[in-house]
């Protein structure tokens, strides 16, 4: 999912980041003594602190689909202005057929192509207009997706409104992949997005957080540890930790709201997100898909997700109920999809 950058914190693999967290932490309780101080830590990007907000990267060099996460990042070392074919054509009118226009928002530590490079052309072969921004990038950043999870579902906003006033449609159907469904839900529940969202579709959705292999919650105790995290992996990283001030914020109140259809697609493998449950929604309106209950032969996990053939036509299907074709099924070995993402990571 990430980009080669080639410094400390950047360009390296959730997979790489998620061990260096591990063995920091681990000396962080050596030091502090197992069962020692109890007392929480404040969470980098609380929410009362104040937000700047830049206007979103938009790219604009049209590339083509890619088999998986390397062949993208490959892909980016040459053209870094890349977006999936077809997609951030503003002249684009939406259809009596697919009368809403699509936004696809990327995940943690990574861009518009590298995680929908295959979805967003094969979206506009269906007849929609497609639309992905580069949203939560630090100024000179080659990826994105760490910066504050608030500040990134404004830059949404700002990006919806923008699709709208170019396209004509009332309302945006969006499609977040990991942080980028937590950030177009944030946008959709908490800040008046409701009114401009008709479907949300969040594939591999951290909705409750993860626990980072048990060690959110210990670290959550220990003073300095979420510091750690932050530091190895970003401040967005950490803010979709489970129990979060932004993960209980977005899910205050329930994990809907009234006028907008909810879909998730997760996996029961996905190597991110555990518990598993913590992907689905628990609010009114929601259907939450399982890749396994339609597919028990697919072990495709939370980096192969979105190239995965079955898993794009469940984004499809979620999108147009109507007139999609049924999924076709097939075996997909546990663990695939991870190799590509370290070697475009540290490469």
């Amino acid at each position: 999912m990430e980009q080669p950058i080639g410094s400390w914190g950047w360009g390296r693999s959730q997979v790489w980041r998620g061990a260096m967290a591990f063995a920091l932490v681990a000396g962080v309780l050596v030091g502090s003594g197992v069962g020692g101080s109890t007392t929480a830590v404040a969470e980098p990007g609380d929410i009362a602190e104040p937000l700047v907000v830049r206007a979103p990267d938009v790219p604009t060099v049209g590339a083509p689909p890619q088999p998986d996460h390397l062949a993208a990042a490959r892909l980016l070392k040459e053209n870094k202005n890349a977006t999936p074919l077809g997609t951030n054509d503003f002249g684009c009118r939406p259809t009596a057929a697919h009368p809403r226009p699509v936004v696809l928002a990327h995940g943690t530590d990574s861009t518009a192509y590298s995680d929908w490079s295959a979805i967003g052309p094969q979206l506009v072969a269906a007849g929609f207009c497609v639309f992905a921004l580069n949203y939560g990038g630090a100024p000179g950043a080659d990826t994105y997706g760490t910066e504050d999870l608030r500040a990134s579902a404004q830059q949404i906003g700002m990006f919806v409104d923008r699709v709208l006033a170019a396209t004509g449609a009332a309302k945006v159907d969006l499609v977040g992949f990991s942080q980028g469904a937590n950030v177009t839900r944030l946008y959709t529940n908490k800040l008046g997005g409701a009114a401009k969202v008709a479907q949300w579709v969040g594939v591999a959705s951290p909705s409750y957080g993860g626990v980072m292999y048990g060690l959110v919650p210990v670290a959550q105790v220990i003073p300095g540890a979420l510091d750690v995290f932050a530091r190895v992996t970003s401040t967005a990283a950490v803010q979709q930790a489970q129990g979060s001030p932004i993960m209980l914020e977005l899910n205050a109140g329930g994990d809907t709201v009234p006028g907008v259809r909810y879909v998730t697609i997760g996996s029961r493998v996905d190597e991110m997100i555990q518990p598993f449950s913590n992907i689905a929604l628990r609010g009114a309106g929601a259907e939450n898909i399982v890749v396994q209950d339609l597919c028990p032969a697919n072990l495709t996990g939370h980096f192969h997700m979105v190239y995965d053939p079955f898993v794009q036509q469940l984004v499809l299907r979620a999108l147009d109920p109507v007139h999609a074709p049924t999924p076709t099924c097939a075996a997909v070995p546990l663990g695939t999809g991870i190799p590509q993402v370290i070697i475009a990571g540290n490469s």
